[in-house]
């Protein structure tokens, strides 16, 4: 499979991934703006933004926009991020006229009519009420207060209820004006496609669409602070994290690996010593969210109030353990895990769209598969132990909870049971 990048005259840069055997293609924009790049007053307006694309420009309305798409069998979506916005379509290849014609005329056409302003608040107040009433979605928003406290990465991406109630047309038309512009956005296309072709397609389409500001980013501090919410409920919710460093860092790759030793699957450490062998909880894993210029790697568990602590110490215990010695068996299991999922993830046209946007977001080119490959082969005992080192030294976690009263280790004495 060929990854290949363009740059247009005005700045837009053009993607494609050819894959060989694929019948299908999938096409998107990817705009460098997303959460983050809100300004106080407009948290929430990127993902508001997101819905309101879909509802109606000057040639269609919001019923046309989807009908079309589903007249040819098309599947059409799109989600904001806390660095990006993006917008996509899973077509047949005889249909990449229509594909790229919706795309153009949603961001570049849009009318953002009142009344769909109006419903689409509606909507979103819905899905925020959704979100705070199921605690193993709100408790990952207060993870991201709590590790970043005062910064726009700690802010929820759907907003507020206050937020988007206030929002207007003028302010959505000023967000758009001021981030979707031609050295901001990026079109992927992968599958049954040629790159050519597309580049001269949306060099058509697009070719003289303005440029707009780079988005100016102040890099987070980590807060090492503490949410806790209570609530009514049979469980604990609980995230507990450390700050890590940045997507673009080299050794992202033995942090990937340890993320899948830890608590990545079935036979990781975390899953065999808290649920199996204790017995403390259904659900539990290690995660890492890695931005342009930081990251969180973070633990999730669903446990019993009566057990919460246990489990913390449990989970604590294990990655300082790790920072000591790791089994060159785990090692190579997590590196075979990773290879699997990153050839896999190659099988699907949409995986490789979104993994080319987000690479050619984040390293400005494509980045090889192979070369790829080589740095998961390329991570050994002593990178996993040194990634454990360096999360767990001289850092206090962040904590979230939502769940029924209970006494939680304290942050400090949680960072001390980590380096003990």
């Amino acid at each position: 499979m060929t990854a290949q990048l363009s740059h247009l005259p005005n700045g837009l840069r053009v993607a494609t991934r050819e894959m060989p055997h694929a019948t299908t293609i999938s096409i998107g924009i990817w705009v460098n703006a997303g959460a983050r790049d809100e300004t106080a007053q407009e948290q929430g307006i990127a993902h508001m933004l997101e819905h309101m694309a879909f509802k109606g420009t000057k040639r269609r309305d919001a019923q046309a926009i989807a009908t079309e798409v589903e007249n040819v069998g098309g599947f059409m979506n799109a989600h904001t991020s806390r660095e990006e916005t993006a917008y996509y379509l899973r077509l047949l290849p005889e249909h990449i006229d229509l594909g790229i014609d919706i795309l153009t005329d949603i961001l570049t056409r849009s009318t953002l009519p009142d009344v769909e302003i109006e419903r689409e608040r509606g909507v979103i107040i819905q899905e925020i009420g959704q979100s705070l009433d199921t605690p193993d979605d709100l408790v990952f928003d207060l993870f991201a207060a709590a590790c970043y406290d005062r910064h726009n990465l700690g802010r929820p991406i759907l907003g507020t209820v206050d937020s988007v109630s206030s929002f207007q047309r003028a302010d959505l038309n000023g967000f758009m004006n001021r981030f979707y512009g031609a050295g901001q956005m990026l079109f992927v296309a992968s599958g049954a496609v040629c790159h050519d072709d597309i580049v001269a397609r949306i060099g058509a389409s697009l070719g003289r669409l303005p440029d707009a500001q780079m988005a100016k980013r102040m890099p987070p501090r980590w807060s090492a602070g503490r949410q806790i919410v209570v609530r009514d409920l049979e469980q604990s919710h609980i995230v507990f994290g450390l700050p890590t460093k940045a997507a673009t860092a080299p050794d992202r790759f033995a942090l990937m690996a340890l993320s899948t030793l830890y608590g990545g699957g079935m036979s990781s450490r975390l899953f065999q010593q808290v649920r199996e062998q204790r017995g403390l909880c259904y659900s539990i894993f290690s995660f890492a969210s890695l931005y342009s210029d930081s990251g969180v790697f973070s633990v999730y568990s669903g446990t019993s109030a009566s057990q919460a602590n246990e489990m913390l110490a449990v989970a604590a215990d294990e990655l300082a353990s790790i920072a000591h010695a790791v089994h060159p068996d785990e090692v190579t299991r997590a590196k075979s895990q990773l290879r699997a999922s990153l050839l896999m993830s190659r099988e699907s046209v949409s995986n490789c769209g979104d993994a080319l946007a987000r690479q050619i977001m984040l390293f400005g080119a494509p980045q090889d598969d192979a070369m790829l490959l080589a740095a998961i082969d390329d991570v050994d005992e002593n990178a996993v132990r040194a990634m454990a080192a360096q999360l767990i030294t001289g850092n206090t976690p962040a904590l979230a909870c939502v769940g029924p009263p209970t006494a939680l280790i304290d942050n400090g004495d949680l960072a001390v049971r980590l380096t003990a």
